[in-house]
């Protein structure tokens, strides 16, 4: 510990996680063949690792007579004032337009805030900073709602359901077969019965490429999905591409590199087409796709039994599906992402579709999902019971239907109008800040873009940049989001991401935003890029020297 000018500064040598960062990294990339493949991209992902551990190893030995900041156990939690006062981003911002800004439907935030334990505590080892969470498009926080009613079942009516004639198991059975139809309701299915519980949207979609997949299509028929999916809507079709020969392809990024190019989409579409799998709105990206033209080009041009597949992870938990209205054969979602339980999600499929065993043999083999068997074969119950072998997630069930009530009992329309205003803050905000480079399309009041702000920045790993903002409190998303083949068409090998739900307020954005300009000020600094400020670092042709 050192007094400077009265402060206590305390060193710690941080630099070794930036260190095996960039050794996971290598060993990752020669692996992978990743520098054969991407090679520009590895090497500028490289230069930003290299260029922190610098900074790390730098500021462990000279921060404390040069610049004033305060290095704790995590990291640069606190920063004072430096010798040219730039690092005060705050006070040159006294009169612009943010500050006077007021959501129109702000009481939706306050209202619901108090119901989520988990956002008005301290964050652990943390001198009791405030969390600030912007991934929600990771996972969604839980309110007292939901978790009471994984106590209320466990405490209660813990019990096998479907099985048992005894009072605990009709509770459970009934607990559980409610939770089905809160789900149906939810998202207006024609019956309770085309519910299945899955174990989240991956499974969901597996489920289908091994049954439907499977059993309906054949070697030469198409597939079509894009290349801004989630692994989970790409994998599976890789596993039946080589499995069955179908053809797999892919709808690329219009050239603006803002949405998907339905022009390039209409073309790829064949009568050998027979299935397509999309998302409905993009983790990454954050445009919602225009489902409806999409499914009129479906319906006009490709096979007339030509099923599509909606990943809707993004979209349900943040605005009205209707399932009838979409005009899709399959929609998959996740709970956890919805205020529901981890370990849990659905797959909504026409009636007719799921009893086709033809068509839609079942899944899985085991108990209750079977009719009768015999030494010689087995018949099978109608779905959703087909679909669901063995002991389901009871009190994930029931988690994820307090969660659909929840959500009904607050409204759709209005989280949705809430999430587009708010979303529209946070990407003019994001727009106002330099040296960051926003993916996806411009911000509108159409409707067109979820709360989703994935970025990349000039100066900073995404990785290294969740590091500095966790250290404020500020939790983000950093890597590739499930989504490596969109970042390989981007350019880029990761990217940060915030997002938000209907529990976050425009003072958490604020706060965000404070703590990436501060961040990526403190790094262009740190890196010699400010000809005012010479901070021990030399820089030659962007390489540390």
């Amino acid at each position: 510990e050192t007094q400077t000018d009265g402060s206590c500064v305390t060193l710690r040598l941080c630099f070794y996680e930036a260190a095996f960062r960039l050794r996971t990294s290598l060993s990752s990339a020669f692996n992978n063949n990743t520098l054969e493949n991407n090679s520009e991209i590895f090497l500028r992902e490289m230069l930003l690792r290299l260029k922190t551990l610098t900074i790390y190893c730098v500021l462990s030995f000279q921060a404390v007579n040069t610049a004033g900041f305060i290095i704790l156990d995590r990291g640069i939690t606190e920063r004072r004032t430096t010798r040219t006062g730039k690092l005060n981003v705050a006070s040159e911002k006294e009169t612009l337009w943010w500050r006077s800004t007021e959501l129109k439907d702000h009481s939706l935030a306050e209202e619901t805030r108090k119901e989520f334990p988990i956002l008005n505590s301290p964050l652990p080892e943390s001198d009791n900073k405030e969390l600030v969470y912007l991934d929600s498009a990771a996972t969604s926080q839980k309110p007292t709602f939901v978790t009471d009613a994984l106590t209320n079942y466990y405490n209660k009516y813990n019990s096998n359901v479907h099985r048992g004639a005894h009072t605990l198991s009709r509770e459970a059975t009934s607990l559980y077969e409610a939770a089905r139809d809160s789900v149906a309701k939810f998202i207006n299915a024609y019956s309770r019965n085309e519910i299945v519980f899955t174990a989240g949207a991956t499974e969901a979609l597996n489920l289908v490429a091994s049954t439907y997949g499977r059993k309906s299509l054949e070697k030469g028929d198409e597939i079509i999905t894009s290349v801004t999916e989630h692994h989970s809507n790409i994998v599976p079709w890789h596993i039946l591409q080589e499995e069955k020969g179908v053809k797999l392809k892919f709808v690329p990024l219009t050239e603006d590199r803002q949405t998907l190019d339905l022009e390039v989409f209409e073309s790829l579409i064949t009568e050998k087409t027979k299935l397509v799998s999309i998302q409905h709105a993009s983790n990454v990206m954050g445009y919602v796709n225009p489902i409806d033209k999409i499914v009129k080009l479906v319906r006009e041009k490709a096979h007339p039994d030509c099923k599509i597949i909606l990943d809707a992870c993004q979209s349900v938990p943040h605005m009205p599906v209707d399932v009838q209205s979409l005009g899709v054969d399959f929609v998959c979602a996740s709970g956890h992402k919805m205020c529901g339980p981890t370990g849990i999600g659905f797959l909504w499929g026409r009636e007719a579709l799921l009893n086709d065993d033809e068509k839609m043999p079942p899944y899985q083999g085991g108990g209750e999902m079977i009719e009768d068997v015999y030494l010689t074969h087995s018949t099978f119950a109608r779905a959703p019971g087909k679909f669901e072998a063995g002991t389901p997630a009871i009190a994930q069930a029931v988690g994820l239907g307090a969660a659909c009530n929840y959500l009904m009992d607050i409204g759709m329309d209005r989280i949705h109008e809430y999430e587009l205003e708010i979303g529209q803050y946070l990407y003019k905000r994001m727009s106002e800040v330099d040296g960051i480079t926003i993916l996806g399309p411009l911000s509108d009041k159409k409707g067109d873009r979820t709360a989703i702000v994935a970025f990349v920045c000039d100066n900073v790993h995404p990785s290294d940049l969740s590091t500095f903002l966790d250290m404020e409190g500020v939790a983000i998303r950093a890597g590739h989001h499930c989504c490596q083949p969109l970042h390989r068409e981007l350019g880029y090998s990761h990217s940060a991401r915030a997002s938000l739900y209907f529990y976050n307020t425009k003072e958490e954005v604020d706060s965000f935003i404070q703590a990436l300009e501060e961040t990526l000020q403190f790094f262009t600094m740190a890196s010699g890029s400010d000809d005012d400020d010479d901070l021990f670092i030399e820089k030659d042709d962007d390489i540390f020297v």
